[in-house]
């Protein structure tokens, strides 16, 4: 498909009714990474492969026309795109359940390439919270790492901001268009992370924050991330919907102990009772996600130890379907080994959401 067919596949994604059976569709290494990578294939018929009845004309026509509008506004308001089966496309999302067809942009769309942690909290946070928001935002982004959350109120903003003191990368994933700032009070805020790191979203430019928008890009801040850091968050606060939401995706969670006297940290405690790892200072996070180069870790396993790096030839570029036929991996555990290789700079996803080897020079 051309990229025009994949921002109509995200309009019939988000407001036409085919999430479900995309998402299904887009999981499937012979749907996919078959059918839609092939630029030639008519959108009617990929749109027919994933379920017939929305492959209806008149849905068809509304879902072409929604495109054509939304990429009309992002040129005009500095927006770009990115599809599934783009080179650039985060290969962290092609490891979750329910990756979106495209996701927009505003800034730096090789962002993408570093390895990334999540840091989230309570939008009414401490000023402990937003110490320690700050801190570990900077920390981070001085050994390389992007920051990512949700450009919300209290620790979120103040890990965003962490970032873009010490010029480190930072991606804001907005519940809105990437050319709507929500809250507004961090229009400037956005506009600084722009210069290093991005803006994004799965929402078409122009669309407004509303309350359910929220909840679907959570598990793209998680689904972004190696690992979801969680600073003060309360028993109901929405940074727990993003912990569990990493948990189900196979990411690390951890969080930063509070004061217990005062209720506004039960969420937080709560997860490092169950098990999640405390977070006294940034190594406690880098140690967790393994981040080569940044803390000592176990050597790297060697071509002949393994098993996927054993079946790729260099210079041969393969899909899906050739690495679970050659490796006898199904899908949902062959893509997080393959994003631990891209991210250890041994394979490089290129156009069509093909895998090639690399020289194994560690990027980021």
């Amino acid at each position: 498909m051309q990229q025009d067919d994949w921002v109509a596949l995200g309009m019939l994604w988000w407001k036409g009714g085919g999430r479900a059976a995309i998402a299904r569709w887009l999981s499937d290494p012979a749907g996919a990474g078959g059918l839609a990578a092939t630029p030639d294939v008519p959108f009617e018929t990929v749109v027919a492969a994933i379920d017939p009845r929305l492959a209806r004309a008149g849905r068809l026509d509304a879902a072409r026309a929604a495109a054509r509008a939304a990429l009309d506004m992002a040129q005009t308001r500095g927006c770009s795109v990115i599809s599934w089966s783009d080179a650039g496309y985060p290969t962290a999302l092609t490891a979750i359940p329910d990756p979106p067809p495209v996701l927009w942009i505003r800034g730096e769309p090789g962002v993408f390439r570093a390895p990334a942690v999540a840091i989230v909290g309570s939008r009414a946070g401490s000023p402990y919270a937003l110490e320690v928001g700050r801190e570990l935002g900077s920390r981070l982004a001085e050994r390389g790492v992007i920051v990512v959350s949700g450009l919300a109120r209290g620790v979120d903003a103040a890990a965003h901001r962490g970032a873009v003191e010490v010029d480190g990368a930072t991606v804001g994933v907005l519940g809105s268009g990437v050319d709507i700032v929500y809250p507004p009070e961090h229009t400037g805020l956005a506009q600084a992370l722009l210069h290093r790191g991005a803006l994004v979203s799965e929402f078409p430019p122009g669309t407004p924050p509303r309350p359910a928008h929220f909840p679907l890009r959570n598990r793209l801040i998680s689904g972004l991330s190696r690992a979801v850091v969680v600073v003060e968050a309360s028993e109901r606060s929405g940074s727990l919907i993003t912990a569990r939401l990493a948990l189900e995706q196979g990411r690390e969670v951890l969080a930063v102990p509070g004061n217990v006297l005062n209720g506004r940290n039960r969420g937080a405690h709560a997860l490092i009772k169950d098990g999640a790892k405390i977070v006294e200072d940034v190594d406690d996070i880098l140690e967790e996600i393994r981040l080569p180069g940044a803390v000592e870790r176990p050597g790297r396993r060697t071509e002949a130890e393994d098993p996927l790096l054993r079946c790729l030839s260099r210079g041969e570029s393969y899909d899906l379907d050739d690495l679970i036929a050659l490796t006898g991996l199904d899908g949902p555990r062959l893509l997080p080994r393959l994003l631990e290789l891209e991210l250890a700079g041994r394979v490089n996803r290129r156009d069509g959401g093909r895998f090639v080897r690399t020289d194994g020079t560690v990027v980021g």
